[in-house]
């Protein structure tokens, strides 16, 4: 108690504070960015996906029907499914030579055909069970992000552990298309969500590492979006996994 009010009239301590004081509302007002694209990405994703479910010209056109049923995707959702890869790829290309502007207007195609996929869910589940998962994801996801942002843990020594399990699901995925193994996607859906669920926190504190007071206005848009890029990965992938636990099929 003496040190810090000794502190309170040392001239010397008074700059330091005022300087944290002014990144710490940076912070703030980065991470605050951050989410807010997360979260637009993910409103335009469910309404993208909502629009392809419930709307039969629209559905038509990614889906091939029977008798008013889909039996599958049609060649334009088979393309709608896979380009986000394409786009994830370009991304990391324009985030070293592009401007800002490009790389949200990547970030802003991706989450767009990123409805597609999730679309497919809307297919299996019912839209009630896909609603609640999704507010059990989004409060599981405040939780680790919160975690992430506030601990004074250091996180990165889980970075490898994290890589490696996500290269086992990639791999184990791959398997299962051949095998078709309810056992097997069981595993893969429990090892995703503890995955998943430590690369939010893992992810947050990253991201909050990565703001610095001097960024410039272009390199801080730049690394918003990526930052909101990995979060909106992990949040829909978690919320996947726990679908396939807690949705009720159709």
């Amino acid at each position: 108690m003496a040190l810090g009010q000794q502190n309170r009239y040392t001239t010397v301590q008074r700059p330091h504070a005022i300087d944290q004081g002014a990144i710490d509302v940076g912070l703030r007002q980065y991470m605050l960015g951050v989410y807010n694209y997360m979260a637009t990405g993910l409103a335009i994703s469910g309404l993208v996906a909502w629009i392809i479910a419930n709307v039969p010209a629209v559905r038509s056109i990614f889906y091939t029907t029977v008798d008013g049923q889909v039996v599958g995707l049609s060649g334009l959702g088979m393309i709608g499914v896979f380009s986000p890869l394409i786009l994830l790829f370009a991304a990391n290309f324009v985030a070293r030579t592009g401007k800002a502007s490009t790389v949200q207007a990547l970030y802003w195609a991706f989450v767009a055909l990123q409805g597609i996929s999730l679309s497919v869910l809307l297919q299996v589940y019912t839209g009630a069970s896909v609603v609640r998962v999704f507010f059990i994801t989004a409060a599981a996801f405040a939780g680790l992000s919160l975690y992430g942002y506030t601990t004074r843990r250091n996180l990165s020594a889980f970075g490898s552990f994290l890589l490696m399990g996500l290269i086992g699901l990639l791999l184990a995925a791959i398997v299962n298309i051949f095998l078709l193994s309810d056992m097997l996607q069981f595993v893969i859906s429990a090892a995703g969500v503890l995955v998943f669920a430590g690369l939010i926190a893992y992810d947050t504190q990253a991201i909050k590492e990565t703001y610095r007071e001097d960024m410039d206005s272009e390199t801080l848009t730049k690394t918003s979006v990526f930052g909101a890029l990995q979060l909106y990965i992990s949040f829909l992938n978690l919320f996947q996994f726990l679908l396939y636990f807690l949705g009720n099929r159709e």
